[in-house]
């Protein structure tokens, strides 16, 4: 049951368990920050004209 909760997924994509957490926190993290750009760019279409889909550009550049 741990193993599978925990361990699977980060050995399925070749990372300890740290690794992942550290990965997977930034991506959530960026992507929140990205979405509060959208939602504040859907107010005032002048600000954070970019910047969600930079952001996203980015993340899947990674």
């Amino acid at each position: 049951m741990i193993d599978r909760l925990f361990l699977k997924h980060p050995r399925d994509v070749h990372e300890s368990y740290g690794e992942h957490f550290e990965v997977a926190t930034r991506f959530g993290f960026l992507m929140v920050r990205a979405g509060l750009a959208c939602m504040v760019h859907g107010l005032v279409p002048a600000f954070f004209t970019r910047t969600g889909s930079a952001t996203v550009k980015r993340l899947y550049a990674e």
